[in-house]
């Protein structure tokens, strides 16, 4: 096989499904990960329609499924934690209870994805990709840790903010499209003894409001908070540290009520905090000579698409694919990895246009009643979500 050896820039969900498929085709694959070890926390994510059967195929539905949230329903409460709405049909973070789809934490899938890799495969942590310079027949990786190594290809699979994808492609203002919005979450106790259940609270302005879900068997509770912001990221985040990020958050929501006092006091120490831009990265090309992009560092749809997650575990499933199929040939795969996927992708990205434009107005109008299905997952995202069918490779 030609082009054997493969970089993998990242480890949570594209990496590890991708490090998965190429190992299986006979590839010698390096992933290397700049966290110390598989991060933790991040929010609950789904697996619908073409990812489902990725992770059949993989021989991982079962533990994946064992591991999702398992939540009953949601409730809706005003400031002084009055019940507005209740439902054990759907979920704001999931959808409909009686669907196929799975929510899982984004941990427990990243860590689910990378078991099944097995030990063919090499994982880097703590370290990341200094620089490269591609030749005629292979990779030059030089590490910020001070190592060197030639490959035959790289993939970037380090997410929207993705550095490899910068040092090729260029600055990531050029490819990011700012949604107008920014989105945090944290892990905190199950203090109020939630089973399997989730809260909304919901407030005017600029600020979202809060979500709290028990997760792991009720072990421990997730919370999110949402900021609306036209201004971009490289201003509105700039070069903030965390500590920066969770004084600003604790700023906008001084006035909240409800739990969300609380759940800030836990944010201070929480330390699994994650604060970013609801975005989505848009490109002309997902691949540049031997390197190429996957999941959200080519084509990341937002939280706001409801589908990021199972287009990245679609996406490396097809590259890979393509890849073995072109017996290694890089030039071939990428075009044809592209030529399958583009069009999903770009509808699933719409998604995501389309739950933020509706937001906007349910935001705008007056009297506004609480938002009782603020995902708007129906028939109609259904339609995206399976108009893709898997090859077989």
């Amino acid at each position: 096989m030609r082009n054997a050896r493969v970089l993998i820039s990242g480890a949570s969900i594209a990496g590890p499904a991708l490090a998965y498929w190429l190992d299986r085709y006979g590839f010698r694959v390096t992933a290397v990960e700049r966290a110390a070890r598989p991060r933790p926390g991040g929010q609950a994510i789904d697996v619908r329609g073409p990812a489902l059967e990725v992770c059949e195929r993989m021989g991982v539905l079962a533990e994946v499924r064992a591991r999702r949230t398992a939540l009953r329903g949601m409730s809706m409460v005003d400031d002084d934690g009055k019940e507005l709405f209740s439902t054990t049909e759907r979920t704001a973070s999931g959808g409909d209870l009686n669907s196929s789809d799975i929510e899982i934490l984004r941990d427990d899938l990243s860590s689910v994805l990378m078991a099944a890799g097995g030990d063919g495969i090499e994982y880097l942590f703590n370290d990341s990709i200094a620089s490269l310079v591609q030749g005629p027949d292979e990779v030059a990786v030089t590490f910020h840790r001070g190592g060197a190594r030639a490959f035959d290809i790289v993939v970037a699979a380090d997410g929207v903010h993705s550095s490899t994808r910068a040092l090729v492609f260029g600055p990531e203002e050029d490819f990011l499209r700012h949604l107008g919005g920014y989105l945090g979450v944290w892990t905190v106790p199950n203090y109020l003894g939630l089973d399997r259940w989730e809260v909304i609270y919901q407030m005017a302005g600029d600020v979202w409001g809060g979500m709290l879900m028990s997760v792991r068997d009720n072990t421990e509770a997730r919370v999110y908070i949402g900021i609306d912001s036209d201004e971009p990221p490289a201003t509105f985040l700039g070069s903030r540290s965390v500590s920066e990020q969770k004084r600003l958050v604790a700023e906008r929501y001084r006035h909240a009520r409800w739990e969300m006092p609380r759940l800030l006091e836990y944010m201070w120490g929480a330390p699994d905090f994650h604060f970013d831009a609801a975005a989505q990265i848009r490109m002309d090309s997902w691949s540049r000579g031997r390197v190429a992009l996957v999941g959200d560092a080519g084509y990341c749809g937002s939280p706001a698409s409801g589908q990021s997650t199972s287009v990245a575990v679609v996406g490396a499933y097809v590259l890979a694919g393509e890849l073995r199929a072109a017996d290694g040939d890089h030039a071939t795969a990428f075009a044809a990895y592209e030529r399958e996927l583009r069009g999903y992708v770009a509808a699933n990205q719409q998604l995501a246009l389309d739950n933020m434009a509706r937001k906007q107005a349910q935001d705008a109008s007056a009297g506004q009643e609480p938002d009782t299905n603020p995902t708007n997952i129906d028939d109609s995202f259904y339609e995206v979500v399976n108009s893709y069918t898997l090859k077989d490779y």
